[in-house]
């Protein structure tokens, strides 16, 4: 019986047909009867038969005519488009991408040679706003590593993963004929990983770092198979990618083996057009045909530790961005709690010149100078008889500093393994031979990941006890739990249990997994990194650290309510005032959640860090002797250009 699925509304539906003589009329109708079968108010058609509609293939856009059989306008397993009419244009967009840059005429490439990819280039990638192509360069490397692949086969050859089997098959030969065969094993075999599925953001960054690495030129790829991955990629068609399964030795071979599952047709996939469905439908839907492996491509395919590291980039590109804003949290918590900037004297960390420390000095002298751009906070309490902070605002400096460090020294490694060639073999074409290593071992990344985890948790911890500052009214001198008629309101005392629940998670989630290794596949991989658990619980610390932010960062500017009519610096301002365009102030008790999620929100799109960065750049600027970032992830005014972002006259300040 054939069978098509529509698309109505959002939502995907299947239409079986058993008469070979029903229309493309009553293919819409079918649909929309479908879709309004257990809405309440029938979806907001008042019948399926009353309904106008148009249907359109989802394959090449066609519009199709409602007299038309069905046996003659569709294949069997066809995606169509049902909507009413007039509708909208069909065309396909990339999720996450600026309406300016979905029309055809505005789709921006990136060209991937294997040498150059950076974290920001990936995790842009990711978020559907580049297409790839490849060099030219890259393209006669990848044909000259494929004719080493043909002369070993042609010759017999017997070589590791192209004549033998794998791991401890290896001195299994196995004959010509059966060498294509032995590919597709290789991949529907190894495809045994469990859990979610990754999200089509971070699928689509492990499918684009598989191709750079690819197009180095040292995994035997023929380029007619590569160029179709990269049709695949362009057109946003992602494969069932489980989470769980890797080990990280011989590369990320379960998530990896399910990447290359969709690309041959088998399996789930996922893409804007079609949702989830069977992978040779999705390839179908988009004009793609599935991937035909050649000798020792399975392999090339799912050899390396791409998951690990795609991962990886995510982790440190929104280490990167909160770790930029905690230190403007922290510098509106220290104004709000009436701390003292002395502890940021230049001379105090040219003494002990660590480069996340001077950096994160300096950023709080930028926001906090009241000379620059007075508080009057800091002139109420200029003559207070407070010799110095606690520690949670006087060693800022100290704590992120070192945490700016460790992303500074965990993304280049990251940056390294991105253009790096993590295959076994690796086919060398200037020597015309293959040569078996181990640099699928994912240690690298691994120890780098867990190292991000441990670093980047201090700024949750250290936050964690501002919070506290901020709601115990000993420390304080404000209300307690920052909200008026205490007792009947309970203001942010569960918010800061919050924070204290996940700072305690992550004290757990930062042991090191890359301390431990299982012996796998008949001790042939004796040594294991556990670089996967490490990629995906490093994650899972930081999008805690944010969230810990985001209540310091919401209570800080319900502090400064207490404070009114009294204004803090030009910066912090902007800061509070961007808050409050997305959460009110805390007059009395409400709804809680949907504040931290806002601000949460606020902090993910790096919106605390773009309001408050041109102010923290005109500082530099005006400050000779520190006219230069100091650290690797200081703001620069390249990223200025890149985001449009106004640098405020004097006037603005």
């Amino acid at each position: 019986m054939p069978r098509y699925t529509a698309h109505v509304r959002g939502e995907w539906l299947a239409v079986p047909c058993g008469d070979a003589a029903l229309t493309v009329g009553w293919l819409g109708r079918e649909a929309i009867r479908r879709y309004i079968k257990n809405k309440p108010d029938n979806g907001g058609f008042a019948s399926a038969d009353d309904a106008r509609f148009l249907v359109r293939r989802c394959k090449g856009l066609g519009l199709l005519d409602s007299e038309d059989p069905l046996h003659a306008a569709l294949e069997d397993n066809e995606f169509v488009e049902v909507g009413e009419w007039p509708r909208p244009s069909l065309g396909p967009r990339q999720p996450g991408c600026p309406s300016s840059q979905r029309s055809p005429s505005f789709v921006q490439y990136i060209a991937l040679d294997g040498d150059s990819l950076t974290t920001e280039d990936l995790v842009n990638l990711g978020k559907g706003h580049y297409k790839i192509k490849l060099t030219p360069t890259a393209e006669k490397k990848v044909q000259k590593s494929r004719e080493v692949i043909e002369s070993i086969v042609k010759e017999k050859t017997v070589v590791y993963g192209i004549t033998t089997g794998f791991g401890k098959f290896a001195r299994t030969v196995i004959p010509v004929n059966k060498l294509e065969e032995l590919q597709v094993n290789l991949v529907r075999s190894h495809s045994s990983g469990v859990g979610k599925p990754l999200i089509p953001e971070r699928c689509r960054m492990l499918l684009a770092l598989r191709i750079n690495v690819l197009a180095k030129g040292y995994s035997g790829i023929s380029l007619e198979t590569l160029k179709r991955v990269i049709e695949v990629f362009n057109a946003s068609c992602l494969p069932y990618v489980p989470e769980k399964g890797t080990v990280g030795a011989s590369g990320d071979l379960a998530p990896l083996s399910h990447l290359a599952l969709g690309l041959i047709g088998e399996g789930k996939m996922w893409s804007p057009k079609s949702g989830w469905a069977d992978a040779k439908y999705v390839l179908e839907a988009h004009g793609l045909k599935p991937v035909v492996l050649k000798p020792k491509e399975g392999l090339a395919l799912i050899n390396g530790t791409q998951m690990i590291t795609s991962l990886g980039c995510e982790a440190v590109e929104r280490a990167s961005a909160i770790a930029r804003q905690a230190d403007i949290v922290a510098a509106l918590t220290l104004e709000v709690l009436k701390g003292t900037t002395k502890a940021f004297d230049t001379d105090i960390h040219a003494v002990r010149p660590h480069r996340g420390q001077i950096e994160v000095a300096f950023r709080f002298r930028s926001l906090l100078d009241s000379d620059h751009h007075p508080s009057e906070i800091a002139e109420s309490h200029r003559f207070c008889d407070r010799v110095q902070d606690a520690y949670t605002l006087r060693c800022c400096p100290q704590v992120h500093g070192v945490v700016n460090d460790t992303i500074a020294f965990v993304k280049n490694i990251i940056t390294t393994e991105l253009n790096s060639a993590t295959d076994n073999p690796m086919v060398f074409a200037s020597r015309g031979e293959t040569i078996s290593g181990g640099n699928f071992h994912g240690e690298y990344p691994a120890k780098a990941l867990d190292y991000l985890a441990i670093g980047i948790h201090e700024l949750a911890a250290i936050s964690e006890r501002r919070i506290e500052r901020l709601c115990n009214p000993s420390l304080s001198e404000l209300p307690a739990f920052l909200v008026a008629e205490g007792g009947l309101n309970s203001g942010f005392m569960i918010a800061h249990c919050t924070a204290a629940a996940l700072v305690s998670e992550n004290k757990a989630l930062c042991h090191p997994s890359s301390v431990d290794s299982l012996s796998t596949s008949a001790a042939t991989e004796d040594h294991v990194s556990m670089g996967g658990w490490a990629a995906r619980k490093a994650l899972r610390v930081i999008e805690h650290v944010e969230q810990v932010l985001a209540i310091e960062l919401l209570a800080a500017c319900q502090g400064i309510e207490f404070l009114r009519p009294l204004r803090t610096t030009t910066p912090l301002e902007k800061v509070y005032d961007l808050v409050r365009s997305v959460v009110r102030p805390w007059i009395k008790d409400r709804f809680m959640a949907p504040d931290i999620e806002a601000a949460h929100r606020l902090l993910v799109e790096q919106k605390v860090w773009e309001v408050a960065a041109p102010y923290i750049e005109k500082y530099r600027m005006e400050h000779i002797p520190e006219s230069r970032p100091v650290s690797p992830t200081a703001f620069s005014l390249e990223f200025l250009h890149k985001k449009s972002t106004k640098i405020p006259e004097s006037g603005d300040l």
